[in-house]
């Protein structure tokens, strides 16, 4: 089993990777200090892992929580439907949540667990590659508004996470490749050596090889746990993380949450990211083309949707969270395996990206 460490004084938490972990019985025990247990879970996923994860926790009191599939269901309506089922099964501050299914369970449940009572315990079980990558790992939690992705939320941390290979093969491709935005997008930010490894291992990775997979998967929660160690609530350099995310949001909000898998915005605006780089000279041509290679290997987009102008993306761009001083804050790449925060890009310039970049059909 491999096992990574979020080192954060007294919230640090344990991350475990390994296949049949939900069945594990014993260790998934150890971090539920009650007899009260509250699933959150989604009509896909609960069919599938619910049972097997009941099984391991036979022992305790279990309700659970089955909510619609799909971004546009991380809202604040599932948000207070989620604290009346609390209510009304009272639970207590010593109660725990368990987060199982993909970024949107883990979001909500997160934020969840962070306002009921004032906080109480949650353990994040990701089922998809984006989530086992990167939303389950930080303690981001957030619910969406019809005005911006993540506006409502806050930064908690779970108590475990478990990543259960597993559940990987029960993914529908298209998530696999959403996921895969968020792995190629640590390589473009912070190393160059994994960015080359997923070059030189894209049909493994492809053909959900165990052990490509599980060492994929167990790095990009290194670069993250260590990022989230050194700035918890991004005030500096995790915010690099974000990269490809301002664009991406835009394309997300503008289309209606769902239309788009997160993953696939990201991509796109990681691939616009890369292209403002060049434009700024940051970077040269090869490395443009590289990112966006590895993109579209994966079966993800490079272009933004052809119904979105300049007009569109600005005006989501200007309620992210990065900004400051009314400034739209870019992270953007200067050489392959570096970024940097950006608050000058002029609107001629953003401009100049967004026609480049969108789709003209």
């Amino acid at each position: 089993m491999a096992s990574l460490t979020v080192s954060l004084d007294e919230r640090s938490y344990p991350i475990f990777i390994e296949s049949g972990l939900l069945s594990n019985a014993n260790l998934l025990s150890q971090y539920i200090r009650s007899q009260r247990v509250c699933i959150i879970s989604n009509e896909v996923v609960a069919p599938l892992y619910l049972d097997t994860i009941k099984q391991s926790l036979s022992q305790f009191q279990i309700d659970e929580i089955i909510l619609e599939d799909g971004e546009a269901s991380k809202n604040l309506q599932n948000f207070e439907a989620v604290m009346a089922h609390m209510l009304e099964q009272g639970h207590g501050r010593d109660s725990t949540i368990i987060a199982l299914g993909g970024g949107v369970i883990g979001d909500l449940s997160g934020f969840a667990a962070a306002c009921y009572q004032r906080g109480i315990d949650f353990i994040q079980v990701p089922t998809t590659l984006l989530s086992q990558v990167d939303s389950s790992v930080g303690g981001k939690t957030a619910v969406n508004h019809p005005l911006g992705k993540n506006m409502i939320g806050a930064f908690y941390q779970p108590k475990a996470v478990f990543i259960d290979l597993d559940t990987l093969s029960t993914l529908p491709e298209r998530e696999f490749s959403a996921g895969m935005a968020e792995v190629i997008k640590y390589g473009v930010l912070a190393d160059k050596a994994f960015f080359d490894w997923l070059n030189d291992n894209q049909q493994a990775i492809k053909n959900k090889d165990s052990q490509a997979l599980a060492k994929m998967i167990e790095h990009c929660c290194a670069i993250k746990a260590d990022i989230v160690a050194r700035d918890e609530k991004e005030s500096g350099v995790r915010a690099h993380l974000n990269l490809g995310h301002t664009f991406g949001h835009a394309i997300e909000a503008e289309l209606g949450y769902g239309k788009w898998l997160h993953g696939e915005a990201v991509a796109t605006g990681m691939v616009m990211a890369s292209q403002l780089a060049h434009d700024l000279t940051l970077i040269d041509g090869d490395d443009v083309a590289s990112v966006t290679e590895l993109v579209q290997q994966f079966d993800l987009p490079v272009r933004a949707p052809a119904s979105m102008k300049f007009e569109d993306f600005i005006r989501h761009m200007r309620r992210d969270k990065k900004n400051m001083n009314g400034n739209i804050r870019l992270i953007l790449p200067v050489k392959l395996g570096q970024c940097d925060i950006f608050d000058d890009v002029t609107q001629q310039q953003l401009a100049q990206v967004i026609e480049c970049l969108t789709d003209t059909q």
